[in-house]
């Protein structure tokens, strides 16, 4: 990286070059403008071979694995990682998701989500914004996924279709787990309507 940092031309470049290494090799195009260096510098970073552009307005380091989580998290940045990947997020599957779900507002156009592959779903106004949170990708970005109180819920809604050894697996973890919050976990399936079927799962594992 030392090696790299003396090859950029200019300070800007240099600057560029210090914040991806800080971010585990990646930098986006809004970073480097909100840092207040001029967007030239990164086609001038990819045109020397220290920046590889992966998609519009993401940049990583020649040498850093691609992060499709983080990525997609830039790219369309209402989107709440969801269902199956945030299982995965969570450490509550072994699958490793072929495809990620992302939820996203009612009246968002998902067409160029779907491009992408992502599983798309939607959610009112009202549950969008219910148990949003943190994780880092694993590769140790941060991106947004729906906590596991949320996640269940979502798993065992009927017009989902989750795969029942998944949501098996995932309740029984849940109810083993010193972190799991009853109260939480009741409180988003009465405001998601699936309190019956929580509540069944609860009954039988605690």
């Amino acid at each position: 990286m030392e090696v790299q940092k003396g090859l950029a031309t200019t300070k800007d470049e240099a600057e560029i070059l210090q914040m991806a290494e800080t971010q585990h090799g990646i930098i986006t195009s809004t970073q480097v403008t909100e840092a207040g260096i001029p967007r030239r510098c990164l086609s001038s970073l990819v045109r020397s071979g220290l920046l590889v552009r992966v998609e519009r307005g993401v940049y990583t380091l020649p040498e850093t694995w691609e992060d499709e989580l983080y990525v997609l998290q830039w790219r369309f940045s209402r989107g709440i990682f969801s269902h199956e990947t945030a299982l995965y997020l969570h450490a509550m599957t072994d699958r490793t998701p072929l495809r990620y779900t992302m939820t996203f507002p009612f009246g968002y156009n998902p067409h160029n989500v779907v491009k992408r592959g992502v599983v798309v779903k939607v959610a009112g106004e009202e549950t969008y914004w219910l148990g949003i949170m943190t994780l880092p990708s694993p590769s140790g970005n941060t991106i947004k996924v729906y906590d596991i109180e949320r996640t269940l819920c979502d798993m065992v809604k009927t017009r989902h279709k989750a795969d029942i050894q998944v949501v098996n697996h995932a309740m029984r973890m849940y109810a083993g787990s010193q972190q799991k919050n009853i109260a939480r976990l009741l409180e988003y399936a009465q405001r998601l309507r699936v309190k019956p079927k929580i509540l069944t799962y609860m009954e039988v594992l605690l």
